[in-house]
Order: structure tokens, then sequence, then C-alpha cells
């Protein structure tokens, strides 16, 4: 924790309700302190408090009970103090901008909202468009932007008058992989240059990861906080991977287990948290007539602590009994050579895809990239401008990347609707409601739910009436692990228990493990097609595969390697480096770090993840256009 001299930040038994009679506590005695020069993470499930606390901090909410000092200036008394030294960005891609204002209107429009000379304004204006790349497009309408750049030109905007304090709300959600590193790298940038102090909240782990320390909420109260480290330290469970077939079977076996008390599917293995030996719950898979290929015991990451700590507090809920199949017809989905154009611009660009019946299929590429296109030409919300789609088999459900539900309706009353139109038995509905955590919101009116509560409540209409095909355009965009772990299972159970066919898009990119087989796009084009193993196999053989560098001052650490090896990322806590002779490159960063102020250093071989798969690909794709 800072010392008092360098607190920046210091909340003190924060108290937050809402409702008529201030019965809905979203904030319960709240108290931590932020020092110069440090990312705080707030990590929590959906309605957690994470953005009331903030808004609070922001002065945007009036402060109801508690104190909050910024810079030792009281929000309470002094709230256009505050203001004037912090900058916030709030949730959502580039909500506090302006729609039909070009990049450079928007920019400008901070500037005289913040009154800044002119001088000042020009220095501030020059960096930030160097380092989030945007200034060939200033004459940009806002609305033509991707999400990517949205967030970049409302970064511009937070830091247009270069604040100490930075207050940034699920800065990230929505954005590609590429992005998100590039907003991370001005993050750090602004944080080792200038000392700035930064608050944000994240539904991402691996970006939780990079935080300094971090505060785990749940119902409105901090149940953990410290570094990483320290929280993943709190793990009381073992963890394992497990491969094993058939699948299906052995994850019954595993759910109905004792001594296991979690598990999750990813792609073809099944994590587990469990207790006692191992070896007892191979044995239980093998007599039961299950094949098993490989167990092995794996560290607890942020996100399974993360996951243990909330289901402590709030229990997970069992999986979703399914609504009955619409029909019993295996689907297909075929794209022969599928183009739109909009204009002189071509979206999508003769894509030719062929997707299994009963395989969740993944589509990944960055924002812009032509995926939620593609699906609305699917979905037949879209007429292709040459080629030809084919869904051979029934229904089909369609969640849009965009909240589409009837917004002054209740969660309730949305499920009355949809439950009605397609004839689904009301207790069929009301089981799903309450497997997926909705009972607590079925009173509220949809517009007025967190984002997570929304995409669930968008996902269940989805599917409601029991497609054959569903196609989920980013439906976990915003939500948190647990839910996301909901999601997933649902999707699971769809496919393999269901025999539905889905196509999903998204910007997670561990989720890319759940699917069958991954289709990453770029620029309107199918750039590759394969399972997350042979693409990720794919890109080990270009680039090499990981040194994962831990050390104390992992800043330190990277400006030791950087120069000789450009490439190296942040990734979580410790840094990856791309390496095509690890032994060699072993020794030589040894070598670098060796007297560079870093602390104690680890080096180890790492898996390659689909994010760093994810950019080889598409790096690949852009330089192949150039």
């Amino acid at each position: 924790m800072p010392d008092d001299r360098d607190r920046v930040i210091d909340v003190r038994g924060l108290r937050r309700t809402y409702g008529r009679r201030r019965q809905i506590v979203a904030v319960h005695d709240v108290s931590f302190t932020v020092g110069r020069g440090e990312i705080f993470g707030l990590i929590g499930p959906d309605g957690a408090g994470k953005t009331s606390i903030i808004q609070t901090i922001a002065a945007v909410l009036t402060l109801q009970d508690g104190a909050v000092f910024v810079n030792g200036i009281d929000v309470a008394s002094q709230p256009n103090a505050v203001k004037a030294i912090t900058g916030y960005m709030p949730q959502g891609l580039g909500v506090n901008l302006y729609e039909s204002l070009t990049v450079d209107e928007n920019i400008e429009f901070f500037r005289d909202l913040r009154r800044l000379p002119a001088a000042a304004y020009a220095r501030n204006r020059a960096d930030l468009l160097n380092v989030t790349k945007l200034a060939p497009f200033l004459d940009r309408r806002a609305s033509q932007l991707s999400g990517g750049m949205r967030q970049k030109l409302a970064l511009i905007c937070t830091l247009i008058h270069l604040p100490d304090v930075l207050l940034l709300d699920e800065p990230t959600t929505g954005v590609d992989p590429i992005s998100r590193q590039e907003f991370w790298a001005i993050v750090a940038r602004v944080v080792r240059e200038r000392q700035a102090t930064v608050l944000l909240s994240t539904s991402y782990m691996d970006e939780a990861e990079r935080c300094h320390r971090v505060a785990l909420l749940h119902d409105g109260a901090v149940i953990a906080s410290g570094t990483p480290d320290q929280v993943r330290g709190r793990a009381t469970g073992q963890y394992a991977t497990i491969v094993a077939s058939p699948q299906t079977q052995a994850l019954t076996i595993l759910r109905e287990a004792p001594t296991v008390t979690s598990n999750a599917v990813f792609g073809g293995e099944v994590r587990i948290q469990f207790t006692g030996e191992l070896r007892d719950i191979e044995t239980a898979l093998l007599t039961k007539g299950v094949t098993v290929e490989q167990v092995a015991i794996r560290d607890a990451t942020l996100e399974d602590v993360f996951l243990e700590l909330v289901e402590s507090h709030a229990p997970a809920p069992a999986p979703a009994r399914l609504p009955p199949r619409a029909t019993t017809a295996a689907a297909t989905v075929d794209c022969d050579l599928v183009t739109r154009r909009f204009g002189a611009f071509t979206a999508v660009d003769a894509v030719d895809l062929h997707v299994h019946a009963g395989e969740i299929f993944g589509l990944l590429g960055p924002n812009g990239a032509g995926k939620t296109t593609l699906i609305r030409m699917m979905c037949g919300l879209l007429q292709p401008s040459a080629g030809r789609v084919r869904i051979a088999g029934g229904a089909f459900g369609y969640m849009s990347q965009r909240f589409s539900l009837y917004r002054d309706l209740t969660v309730r009353q949305n499920l009355r609707l949809y439950s009605d139109l397609y004839a689904v038995d009301r207790a069929v509905c009301d089981d799903m409601m309450a497997r997926l955590g909705l009972h607590p919101f079925a009173s509220r009116l949809a517009r007025d739910l967190p984002v997570g509560v929304r995409q669930r409540l968008s996902l269940l209409c989805a599917v409601l009436h029991g497609p054959s095909v569903v196609f989920l355009d980013e439906p976990t965009s915003g939500v948190d692990p647990p839910a996301r772990r909901v999601f997933w299972d649902l999707i699971y159970a769809l496919s393999r228990e269901a025999g539905v066919t889905a196509i999903v898009s998204t910007h997670y990119m561990d989720e890319a493990a759940h699917c069958d087989r991954l289709g990453l796009m770029d620029a309107g084009r199918l750039v590759a097609v394969g399972s997350p193993g042979d693409l990720t196999l794919a890109s080990e053989r270009r680039l090499g595969s990981v040194l994962a560098v831990g050390a104390d001052d992992l800043r330190a650490a990277h400006a030791a390697v950087a120069n000789a090896y450009p490439s190296t990322t942040f990734y979580g806590n410790r840094l990856h480096v791309r390496s095509r002779d690890p032994d060699q490159d072993l020794t030589r960063l040894a070598a670098l770090l060796d007297g560079a102020g870093a602390g104690r250093v680890r080096i180890d071989p790492a898996p390659l993840s689909m994010d760093e798969t994810f950019i080889d690909f598409i790096e690949q794709a852009e330089a192949a256009r150039a």
C-alpha cells in the first residue's frame, strides 16, 4: 500500500444506495487507496458496484456516505476541483464521443471543455495522435470508427489535458486484442513517463494481472485485495486439466464426483477444481469406460481465484435445463464466396466457409473485420452483394452485438413476450431465467440493467425457442467471468447435448479455446480456418515458441530486454518473448536481466496464447496487403 504522502486516491467507508427509499445497496463500506504511478484494478461481477465507485470518485455521482479524496481534495465539497485534475472515461465504446463530429472536432471540443492553452493543446494533441495512430483519420466521423479506434479517440479526449488521475471504466470492452495491446501500451507510457495514477475496472483477467494491485468486489463490498500474486495465493483448492473421450460422458461423471468442486469445458479440455487425490478422479473415469488421454495439475489463475471467491459468497447456478428443440434436423451453414459491399467499400470479401452440424465455430477478427456483416448475411438480415449463403436445417436464433430487446419492458416482460411469440412453456422460461441468475433483476427495466445482465437476457431470448442454429455476435462483451462461464456452459450444452450449431464472434481470446474451429477475419477476408490447436501450432512454426519472463519489477525487466527483443509484450504478470531457439535465447535473456534492477527473475517456457496467435495471423495478413 502507498504511504500517506503518495496517496492520490483515498476512499474511506464509501456507501452508495439507489431507489426511492435507498433500499438497493450498490456499494457497501468500501475503502482503499491508490498511490502515485500505480495502476489499481476494480474486479467484480456485473452489479458489484465498480461503476458506482468510479463515478463517485470522478464526482459524476454525488457522494452519499463515507469520504473520498483525490490528491487531497474532498470530492464532496470540491467536486469541480476534482474534475479539473482527473480524466474520466465511462463504460462503453466511446460513449463520451459525439457521433456526428469528426475525430478532429471531438478532440477540439474536449480542448474547449478543458480550456487548454493553445501551446499545451498543440503539444498534447500531436503526442496523443502519434501514440494512438489516429492522425490519418482526423476527418472521419466518430460514428464511422471501429470499436478499437473509438476507444483510442475516447482516450485522447480523456487525456488531452494530461490529467494526474485516470478513471477508466471497462476501457477495453468490445475491443479486439490488437487494439487492447495498443491501448495498454498508451496507459503504461502515461504511468511511466508522468507517474499518473490509474484506477480502472475490467472483466479481462489478463488485464487485472497488469495492475499493481486489485480489489475484488462482490455485492458492493471488497472481498479480497492486494497484488495479483497475493490474491492468487488465496486459492484453496487444487486445479487440473483433463482430456478424455467421450467428453460429454466424462463431464457428466466429473459433475457428479463429490471431490470435483467446479468444472468448465475449454475445447478438448475439461478444467476442474478438486479436493483429495487426482488419481482417484482419473480412476473413476476409467472405471466407467472413459478414455483418459491426459491429466495434468495446473496452477490457479487469477480468474480461478476470482470465481472461487465469488462462488463462496454466491454459489454458481446449476447448468441450465435446455428448451426443447424446435426440430431434430442437424443444421449446417455454407457460405459460397459471399461478398457484401456498401457503396465502394467491401465489408466482406469472397468468404468461403462450411460450418458442420453441431459445431461451435468461432469468428475472430479486429474491429471492422466484417464479422458482424457476415453473421447478418447468414441470418438473412442482409443480402449478399455476391455469392450465396445456405442453411440446411430448421429454425435459428440470433443475438446481435448491440442490445436489441425492448428497453421499456422489464426482464420478466421481455421473456414473457418471447415465450408467447415462440409458444414456449413459461415454466421452461422461468427455470432458465433462474439458472442464468436473472431472477433478482426480473422487475428491472431492460434499459436499466448492467451490461452483463443485459447480455444474459439477450442470450436467453435467442435460444428460448430451441433453434437448430444459433448466431451469437459478441455474446459475452462486457460480461464478468462468472457469467461468461454460465454462457459457455449453455453453448456447450446446446452443441453437445442438443446438436445445435453455434456460430460465435468474440474478442475474448481465451474463449477461442471453447470452439471446435476458428475462422480468423481481417479486412473482410477469411485469412485462416482451423482448430485452436492447429492455428497455434502454425504460429509457433512461423515465429517460434514463447519464453515467459517474471520479475519483481516487470517494467525494469522490459526496459532491459526490449531493444534486443522488440516484439516483447506484457502478458498478465509476465513478459512474453517469441523465440525460435529457446535454449540460446534463455541464456541471452538471463544475461540482459542480470544487474538490470528487476529484482528476482524467472524465465520459463510458456504455451503460446490465442491472443498471440491471433495477432500473428492478423499482422501477417496486413503485411501481405501492404
